[in-house]
Order: structure tokens, then sequence, then C-alpha cells
């Protein structure tokens, strides 16, 4: 007798091994070809609607990391609902306009977009963002993510641009766009004013001085010749100073030292004293900072005065209480300028260079002419201390190079007319993890304008014409008319046509009785592009849907697109465009360190398909508590290997095991099962459960370490271990 014949051996056509690399691009083929995607949608039709709305990424370059992990718990949440009762048709999109297109042309291809027509060079960006999209889509769909990959939503597309120049129409209409001077973030290595969504803070050594400003009137309270010292770290900005700034109510007072006579604060005579190594200090006078408004210094270097004024801006938290005030490049300085009948002063052009308005530095880029301000001091005796400090500082997050503020004139979107609005609408979203909601509200709390005009050439126009004498034109015609042209010629046409063209049939204004009009040449933040979605997306669908039911994107959203999506919805609707924020934390690397080229720690999507597959990619976003930073490894990815080694072989002895099972001949009933088998479907059930609930929760990890301990503890190491007697 041949006892090999006589074991009840497993069988099954499922595979030890997922040989995942080789294996999915042929599903992923099938999937397409049968339509996967639009039939689960045909089945779904009439349900509920669960809209996940995308946020765009940006159509340049290969994907990294960070994406995949968001694109994959999208596709986790929308498959789900859509296997919970839900319609949940997932649209991508893509966000194109901006500077780093442009000069990926400039860098890549070579090109110099001054010596091109401005039309010509808009289209290149256009094609090339075009490519960037077909090669991100691709390596979207090789993730497994299902959605309507062939229309998906693009922020160039004429539909798309005439929806957002609505939603400009709209705002200007309730009044809250306008056009102002102001010292804003402006960066010189992109040639533009930023938003603070687009501003980083990363360290920066910069000069620390200390400098003196001679009283000529002291207004009865001062007898001429004392001198107010001031400190900053931006030497370049002495040239622009027209005034110094004390508070009302802080105690001043005159210290004689070495024969000289100084002003600072009180409460920093002693500190001071220290960092200037002063010896036998004896105060002479006191007075309030109010006593001391209209009193007359000079500039160290320029026959000029500097005002002294006064503000509730200034602090004892650092330097010496008198606050050197440049009113064209600090808010502060500009408001308090302002106040005292003082225009801003702004002798630094649009890469960062001196004009002819600061005599001595003309042509100097403003970084170098920090040296040659302090040797000037120096020279002239107005310097008391140069060191140097390294602190945290505004750097442009595209180009990664500091920026300044310059007063330019720019247009703006003015958070603080509708503020309160916004702050009640984030109290009515639905929060995950619930500390976004705080975030947001005190980033929208401390928010006064939005920069809303780019000095940039690849971007939709900002849709304003100007009169004769300078009056800007924005009318409901004006802004239907251009919306109009752009839905059916796309926005290129405000470059190629002149403004008669652009304006409507015999369009007239009082302030242009020559009939003759100019238009802006600014384009508008892209912030603006995508913040625009939820008119331009949302409710271009057929079933006009908004809110949508859930935004998800990374933490570094609160600033960017959750914030500008919520300023022009509220702005337009009064309402929030979205009832659920779902936010993700970044990627790094296993040691919990950023990820880096030079670090040689990046974690690269496209090489983790080849090596491992797109399910383990898929169970590491499920593994990992997505809301806070996560990381990712060689090792880490090994470890998710094995796990799904585990599970996939669960699944393969089941299913071995129930090669010859008849459901109709061989079930057992209920009250016929053993205990123990009672047992396990118990667990089971609470098994499906916990699952459920925290796929509404969206507690995805929460669901791998159930299905995983499920497979490994109570099926593999218990149950189906005696159940092989059996």
């Amino acid at each position: 007798m041949n006892y090999k014949e006589t074991l009840l051996m497993p069988k099954t056509e499922f595979p030890m091994r997922g040989n995942l690399p080789n294996k999915e691009p042929i599903r992923r083929k099938l999937w397409d070809e049968n339509k996967i995607y639009e039939k689960s949608l045909e089945r779904t039709k009439g349900r509920p609607l669960f809209i996940l709305h995308d946020g765009p990424p940006y159509a340049n370059g290969d994907l990294h990391i960070g994406h995949a992990l968001n694109k994959i718990l999208k596709d986790f949440i929308t498959r789900y609902k859509s296997m919970a009762g839900f319609h949940a048709p997932y649209v991508p999109g893509w966000d194109t306009h901006g500077l780093p297109i442009e000069t990926a042309l400039t860098k890549k291809k070579k090109i110099d977009r001054k010596k091109l027509p401005i039309p010509e060079f808009r289209q290149m960006c256009a094609d090339y963002a075009m490519e960037q999209i077909d090669n991100q889509r691709n390596q979207f769909k090789q993730l497994g993510v299902r959605g309507d990959w062939e229309n998906p939503y693009i922020t160039l597309t004429k539909e798309y641009e005439a929806a957002q120049i609505k939603v400009f129409g709209e705002m200007a209409k309730k009044g809250y766009i306008y056009k102002g001077l102001k010292p804003v973030y402006w960066s010189p290595s992109s040639e533009s004013a930023l938003a603070e969504a687009e501003i980083e803070y990363k360290d920066k050594r910069s000069p620390s001085i200390y400098v003196t400003f001679e009283t000529v009137d002291g207004k009865g309270l001062l007898d001429g010749g004392e001198k107010f010292i001031i400190w900053t770290t931006t030497p370049w900005t002495i040239p622009a100073n027209l005034g110094i700034s004390l508070h009302p109510n802080l105690e001043y007072v005159v210290a004689s030292v070495n024969k000289e006579k100084y002003i600072v604060a009180h409460d920093l005579l002693e500190p001071l004293s220290e960092e200037l190594e002063w010896e036998n200090v004896k105060v002479v006078k006191t007075f309030k900072g109010e006593e001391a408004e209209n009193i007359v210094a000079k500039h160290p270097f320029y026959d000029r005065e500097s005002l002294i004024m006064l503000g509730t801006h200034v602090t004892t938290e650092a330097g010496t209480g008198c606050v050197h005030t440049a009113p064209g490049h600090g808010e502060d300085d500009f408001y308090v300028s302002k106040k005292y009948g003082i225009e801003a002063l702004c002798p630094i052009d649009e890469k960062g260079y001196f004009t002819d308005e600061a005599p001595g530095f003309t042509g100097l880029f403003y970084e170098e002419a920090n040296k040659a301000v302090t040797e000037k001091l120096t020279e002239i005796d107005a310097l008391l201390k140069l060191s140097f400090i390294t602190h945290s500082y505004p750097h442009d997050w595209r180009t990664k190079k500091p920026t300044i503020f310059r007063a330019t004139s720019q247009w703006f979107a003015s958070i603080k007319d509708f503020r309160q609005d916004i702050l009640k609408e984030i109290k009515e979203v639905n929060w995950y993890p619930h500390w976004g909601e705080t975030r947001l509200y005190n980033m929208v709390r401390d928010r006064e304008d939005w920069c809303i005009s780019r000095q940039r050439t690849w971007g939709v126009p900002i849709p304003v014409f100007y009169a004769e004498d300078n009056t800007p034109i924005i009318t409901d015609e004006t802004i239907e008319h251009v919306s109009n042209l752009f839905r059916k010629h796309g926005s290129n046409i405000w470059f190629e046509w002149d403004a008669k063209d652009l304006l409507p049939d015999g369009f007239m204004s009082e302030h242009s009785p020559n009939g003759i009009f100019t238009k802006e040449t600014d384009i508008m933040d892209v912030w603006f592009d995508s913040g625009s979605s939820h008119e331009g997306v949302l409710m271009n669908r057929e079933d006009h849907i908004r809110p949508a039911d859930m935004y998800l994107e990374g933490s570094d959203q609160y600033r960017g697109w959750f914030n500008s999506s919520l300023s022009t919805a509220v702005a337009v609707t009064g309402k929030a465009p979205y009832k659920t924020i779902v936010s993700h934390g970044f990627v790094l690397d296993g040691e919990g360190r950023k990820m880096s080229k030079s670090l040689g720690n990046v974690i690269v999507p496209s090489k983790v398909l080849k090596q491992l597959g797109a399910d383990i990619l898929r169970l590491w976003v499920s593994s990992v508590d997505y809301q806070a930073d996560v990381r990712i490894s060689q090792d880490i990815l090994k470890q998710v290997s094995e796990s799904y080694r585990k599970i996939r072989n669960t699944f393969r002895f089941m299913l071995g095991n129930l090669s010859d099972f008849d459901p109709e001949t061989d079930r057992i009933s209920e009250e016929n099962l053993n205990a123990i088998d009672k047992y396990m479907l118990h667990r089971f059930q609470q098994l499906i459960k916990n699952v459920k609930t925290n796929y509404n929760e969206y507690e995805f990890s929460s669901i791998f370490h159930d299905i995983h301990n499920f497979c490994t503890v109570d099926l593999s190491s218990f149950y189906l271990d005696f159940a092989k007697d059996i």
C-alpha cells in the first residue's frame, strides 16, 4: 500500500509567491481592458454620492514617496466607500502653472524666456506641463490607484481658467480685491512677490549691527547731539531708513558713556552695556517714549532726517527698544511711517540690486551691500558693534533662496474683511487629526491680506484693465466677457490681443474719455489657481457637488491648498468647500531624517515597484500612523514584505483546504459547530466590526494590525495549527 496516496493534502492554484513586480502590470492591463473602474461606477450608480476632491500635485518631475502615500490613502477611501454603499467617483487633478515649469524650461531646455514672445513661451510651458502629466499619470496608475485617469482636471484648461476668472470677479464684486503699495515677501531669485504660503523658514547667518543716529532737533526734550542706538540684522536696509520707532509707554534713558550720550530703552540698558562692553554708565535723563514723538535725528550717511515715531510693535525682547524703521522693507515700518505721512522708499529692484535711490551702493546685490554698508558706518564712526548671528529666516520655498521685504504695488485679497466668516466655517468642518482645526484656525486668525499677484509669465492673468487715468477697471461685464473669451480661446489671448480687443464691444469708461485702455501684466498666485478648484471642478461636474465630502493632503497644505480653497470658497459662497479634512505627515527615512540625495536615503516609488511590487508599498501605507510623520527604509519594507508573505500563506493554506469543499453538501449548521469553531466565528465577526469602524474613522494602521494579527495569531498559530489534524 502507498501511504502517500492516503494523505489528504491541500490543493490550490493560488501560488506561494506573489511575484508582484511581474504580475501586477498584467493585472493592471486586464483592469484597463475590462474597464473595471467604469464598471464599478456603473454598479454604484444611484447611490448616495461620496466625493473625495483631489488636491492637484504639481506637474513636474517623477513621483516621490510622499505622492505615493497621498494617492494610495485616497484610493483606500474611495474603494472602501464604493464597497460601503456609496457612489464614489475619483477625478484626479494637476496643478500646472507657476515658477517650477518656467525654471525647468530655462534650465533643462536652455530657453531664454526674455528673448521669446510671451505667448510662445507660455505655449512651451503648457506643452511641458502636459508631458509631465502623462509621465506622472502612468506612475500613479502603477500604484494601483483607481480613478478617471483619462479625464482629469488640469488647471491650464480653458474651462478651468474661465471658472477661476469668475471666482476672482465675484471676490472683486464683494470688495475683497484691491491694489495697494505695501511691503510684501519678495523673492529676488524668482523676481516675484510671494504669499505667506510660499515661505519656509531656514537658518541663515546674518550680520548683527548696533548703529547710532544723532539727534538734530530735540523738540525741547533733548539738547541735541544725543545718539539713538538701533540694532538690525539687515545692514542693507540702512540706506532705506527714514525713521526710528519707540514704544509710547516704554521708559527710555539717556546714558552717558565715554563722553557720549546714548538713548536706549531702560529695560535693555544692562544687557546692552554687557554686549557693548560699556563701563561707568551713568543715566542722565529718563523719559517716556511718547514724550519723544517727532524728535528729529539724522541719517548716519545721507543728508536727510530720521523721524522719531511711536509704534506699539516695539518690544524689549531684543535690541535697544529704538527700532530702525525702513517703510520700504518692513510691514510694521510701513504702517507706522504711513501714520506720519512718510512714504515708502524702496531702493532695491526686482532682482535684489540697489537702484540709484541708494547713492554709493547702486548696482550692488543686497546681500553684498551688507559689507559695504557696515564699512561705510565704520568709516563715519556710527557703528558701535558688528557680530554675526544664526537665526531663522524666510526663504522662497521653490528656489530655497532668502527672501526680502520689498514695498511694491500688488493685488491683494483682503482676508480680514471676511475672516470671521472663515473662522466660523472652520468650526463646522470634521478634522482628522483633530489638531488640524486649531492649526488652520490660528493661521486664518492672524491673516490680514493675501498677495495674489505675481510678476511672472506662466499663469492665469489678473483680468484687470486700466483707464487713461490709471483707474483699475473690474466690472461684472468685463469679468463675464474675459471669462467667456478664456473658455473659448484660452488665457494666452490676454498676451496676444490688445486691451481694446479683450474688452466687450463698445465698452466705455468716464476715466478714459479717449477710449484708450491698457491691461494688467501680472498673473495670479498659483494658490489662487488650485484654490478655485471648488468652482472649476466641483461645480463643473454634472452633479454640481459643493462642498466636497473630503479633502485629503499633506500637513503642509494647512498653509497651502486647504487655506486658499477655504478663503476663495467662503469669499464666493459663504461656505467651506469641504465637509472633512484629513491630513497626513511627511515621509522620513528609517532613522527619522528628511530624505535627501546627498544623504543617499531617498526611497523612490518606481524602484520599490520593480523590486517588491505596488502591493507592498500599499501595505506599508496601511501599516503606518499616517497622520504623523512616517518612516520608510529598505528594512521597513522587508518587514512589510514578511507580513505580506504571512497573510498570503494563510490565504493559501485555507484555499488549499477548501479545494474539495462543496457548500451544498459539506456545510455544517451552526448548532453542530464545535465550541472552538463558534469561538473563531465570534472572533471573525469582531474583526469585521473593528475593520468597518476603523475604515469609517480612516484608521488604516489599526485595520492592518487587526487583520495581520488575525491571520498570524488567531488562525496560523492557533486555529489552523490543530485544524490540520481534524
